[in-house]
């Protein structure tokens, strides 16, 4: 049967309170104060839902809020110095800075939390009229009979695991707008819907993504740096898998340390959480560590595709912007300032498009009269040139970003999509990783604990197979299923209690929403959709 639904009407909805959106927010209200724009997010508060390293560049905020330090923004740690190490197993290599190309330098920028940052922005933007639900998830587009958008529905409340209201029952809201703005982060559900159905990643190299992780360290004072911002390559990854780590000496004697793996490895048996907490082990990085404390964890899949990826991000009555489009600028290891811009762009196009009529294909138009569109063309050949494996990538990378300052005279394509990269299991090595020793390693579990993250129990799962039995059928035979190693929160597991038949398993609620398994599970059998408001992680200061 059909639900009655309120409806509620704004000139602008904006879907997600991250960098993005928050931008685009405020810089709507700066143009045109008489709109009424509100801000639909998942999380349960602003920031419950952000995860970034997070050196931060402030060049869009200093358009959007040039008084930003006297509004006491949280952004107050500058970067002193850098250093960029090559791992072997047991020893290091210090590579010297003045080498490095420009895009990785950090002098001018400031190691923040970005949580901390989105929610000020919010404040800034209530400040000025904004609306913000958070706890609210856009789950529906709401499309008008000629497929245009007009709105999204926010999701049920109170249904139970086999879809029957339960007593709790409260149905979604229609929020209907004039101008959607998709700005979900990477990966968002429905930007993936969009794209497919408007093919707006027609001619488009394939995507990229990685998978990111980050712990907050309290360290002793005499092991603090504040300032330091230092990167690493090599062990414990191979040469032909993509990655490397990050280690910010941020206040209050806090270390950022971090992993980031690209998703087109290639070995089934690999196991990116793994991989991060072996290397905490490094003789470079324990000494860092030592005597200190963990507080935090979190996992978040990051964009990477770049420039030859950026899908077209207009469409009949909505726009797609920052990571949800795929902004971020991989070499700089940055993409807060670059979604920042990119939603502040799409505010003067939807001011003009709503006061004049002026059509939502002029965003793309001034998004490549833009700094942004420069930045990402010039970073453009970075990722896709570790095709080749570490060494010749830095190579070339120096010669591209050094020399030529990102400007060669070709582009290179990203040869296919991530979950087309595993090789099957009995054609690859299975790795054997050490016990976790509770010191510097932890289990998946102590470190989900640390998330927050929490769903109600009975609700329906949120991780849908497309085919319930093929993680079985197939996956588990051609690939030992390797959901059970790509997910940093041990959602996924192979229940062998009976040997001739085993289970898949899904642990629904300890999902951290990162989106791993809706990009690298080699099928595409599972789609990750909203939870019901307010499920999943709490980060406090990530």
């Amino acid at each position: 049967m059909d639900i009655q639904r309120e409806s509620m009407e704004y000139d602008v909805v904006i879907v997600g309170a991250g960098p993005a959106g928050l931008a685009t927010s405020i810089k709507l209200k700066q143009i045109n104060p008489d709109l009424n724009v509100c801000i639909l997010e998942k999380g349960s508060e602003v920031g419950a839902h952000i995860l970034s390293g997070n050196v931060f560049e402030t060049r869009a905020l200093d358009e959007l809020i040039p008084d930003w330090k006297t509004k006491n923004a949280p952004i107050k740690t500058k970067v002193k110095k850098e250093k960029f190490l090559f791992l072997g197993k047991k020893s290091s290599l210090s590579w010297p800075t003045w080498l490095l190309p420009s895009v990785q330098k950090n002098h001018k920028n400031y190691i923040i939390s970005l949580a901390n940052l989105c929610r000020w922005l919010a404040e800034q933007a209530e400040s000025i009229g904004v609306e913000i639900f958070p706890g609210f998830a856009a789950s529906k587009i709401i499309y008008d009979e000629d497929d245009k958008i007009i709105g999204v529905q926010t999701g049920d409340m109170g249904i139970d695991k086999q879809g029957n209201n339960k007593d709790s029952f409260e149905p979604g809201l229609n929020i209907m707008a004039k101008v959607t703005v998709f700005s979900e982060g990477c990966r968002g559900h429905l930007g993936k819907e969009v794209i497919k159905k408007y093919k707006l990643d027609n001619n488009k190299s394939p995507q990229q993504y990685g998978i990111g992780f980050k712990e907050i360290w309290e360290i002793p004072e005499d092991q603090h740096d504040e300032g330091l911002v230092m990167h690493t390559a090599g062990w414990p990854l191979d040469n032909s898998t993509y990655g490397g780590s990050f280690c910010y000496h941020a206040e209050k004697n806090q270390v950022f340390i971090g992993y980031v793996i690209g998703l087109d490895y290639q070995n089934p048996y690999l196991s990116p959480y793994d991989e991060f907490q072996q290397f905490k082990t490094h003789p470079a990085i324990s000494k860092i560590l030592k005597n200190g404390k963990r507080i935090s964890y979190g996992a978040r899949a990051l964009i990477e595709g770049g420039f030859q990826s950026l899908p077209t991000m207009h469409m009949p009555g909505a726009l797609l912007i920052g990571c949800d489009a795929g902004t971020l600028n991989m070499p700089k290891i940055k993409g807060s300032h670059t979604a920042m811009k990119s939603g502040m762009i799409a505010a003067e196009v939807i001011n003009e498009n709503i006061i004049n009529n002026v059509s939502l294909s002029d965003y793309e138009i001034k998004f490549k009269q833009s700094w942004i569109y420069n930045e990402l063309y010039k970073a453009r050949n970075v990722k896709p040139s570790f095709q080749w494996s570490l060494i010749p990538a830095i190579i070339f990378t120096g010669i591209d970003q050094i020399v030529f300052r990102g400007y060669l005279p070709f582009t290179l394509k990203h040869p296919h999509s991530d979950h087309e990269s595993l090789i099957p299991a009995h054609k690859a090595k299975k790795i054997e990783y050490p016990k976790y020793d509770g010191k510097l390693t932890f289990d998946k579990t102590s470190s989900v604990y640390l998330t927050g993250t929490n769903h109600e129990s009975d609700q329906p799962v949120h991780l849908k197979l497309k085919d319930p039995d093929l993680p079985i059928k197939y996956t588990l035979n051609e690939y030992d299923e390797p959901a059970q190693r790509y997910c940093p929160a041990g959602v996924y597991e192979v229940d062998r209690t009976d040997q001739n038949n085993p289970k898949f398993v899904i642990n629904a609620q300890n999902c951290i929403h990162c989106k791993t398994c809706d990009i690298k599970e080699p099928s595409q059998n599972i789609n990750w959709v909203v939870p019901e408001g307010a499920g999943g992680p709490n980060y406090a200061n990530m």
